[in-house]
């Protein structure tokens, strides 16, 4: 049977700046282990891998695995790519509500696009809405989301900081939030005692990511709402369902997130959010950065598109 290792670089729609790295292009490895895909995309200041790192370990696991060995890999993209490649998936998944709309950029730009966007959403808007927050000034911020707020009034928010607020700051952003409009505030800082207090002073919910991508510790809080589960980063498609068994007991909702893979990566998660948490809308819109695509209108992987860094006999 056929293993292969593709290396991708996709150009991006725009640059994309994370944790103070700006991308032009998303660069990746897809792996195929007897027909079945998985894809390898460390996200450059969130993952704690590179991805030459992960492609040396992907080379070394494809090349032990063709010795009858089956070793366990260690970067969290690795397993992440490797596990779909070999998992046993369900035969059928119940329909998911579509991913929220993710809004990322200056405020001055989101302004303008959140203006475009009303066009299409005038008979249906959005349930939800993710907002990239702690970027920015915090009065340019609040005043985007009171826009966004007005023009989206049945429109619940996410708010995502990434950790970037200090306690102070997230309880002065908290305290200028439309009542009632938030769903959560992801991850307001880098400490979860911050998060807990600046949640406990303000009343506003909170959501973790980091935390569980980091394998940080946490526990139940009468604030926490949800856990926001990135497979490309967490890696373990076992240790993220031991967290999506953990929010079930606690009741907390699951939400299944994307770290801007390409269309193949999001087609996998989309699966793991039907099968993990059908009833809740997956956190998947970053496909449009993207300016281009690895598989036909079938599903196909075009490997032409890709370069072989390896393949079995």
């Amino acid at each position: 049977m056929a293993r292969a290792l593709y290396r991708y670089a996709l150009a991006l729609t725009r640059p994309l700046t994370l944790n103070g790295e700006r991308l032009t292009q998303r660069e990746g490895l897809l792996v195929n282990i007897d027909g079945q895909w998985g894809e390898i995309a460390p996200l450059p200041g969130f993952s704690c891998e590179t991805l030459a790192q992960a492609e040396a370990e992907a080379l070394a696991y494809l090349a032990a695995f063709e010795r009858g060995e089956v070793p366990t890999p260690q970067l969290a993209s690795v397993q992440f790519g490797l596990g779909c490649a070999r998992r046993a998936w369900p035969e059928r998944l119940p329909q998911s509500p579509a991913p929220y709309p993710l809004l990322q950029g200056t405020p001055a730009h989101l302004m303008i696009e959140i203006e475009v966007r009303l066009k299409a959403w005038r008979t249906a808007p959005p349930e939800r809405l993710k907002l990239k927050v702690a970027r920015y000034p915090i009065n340019e911020e609040l005043a985007l989301i009171k826009r966004i707020s007005e023009r989206l009034p049945t429109t619940r928010l996410i708010l995502d900081a990434n950790g970037g607020f200090t306690r102070e700051q997230a309880r002065r952003f908290c305290a200028g939030l439309p009542p009632g409009q938030i769903d959560y505030l992801e991850e307001p800082c880098a400490a979860l005692t911050d998060t807990q207090a600046v949640a406990e002073a303000t009343g506003v919910p909170f959501a973790l990511d980091e935390t569980l991508s980091r394998q940080r510790p946490w526990q139940a809080h009468p604030q926490l709402a949800a856990l926001v589960i990135k497979p490309t980063l967490i890696g373990s498609l076992a240790a993220c369902q031991a967290l999506v068994e953990r929010a079930r007991a606690l009741g907390l909702r699951v939400v299944v997130s994307s770290s801007f893979e390409s269309e193949l990566g999001l087609e996998l998660l989309s699966r793991l959010a039907r099968e993990w948490a059908p009833g809740e809308p997956p956190g998947l819109d970053t496909g449009g950065w993207l300016a281009g695509r690895l598989t036909d209108q079938r599903g196909a992987v075009m490997v032409e598109r890709c370069r072989c860094l390896y393949h079995s006999a």
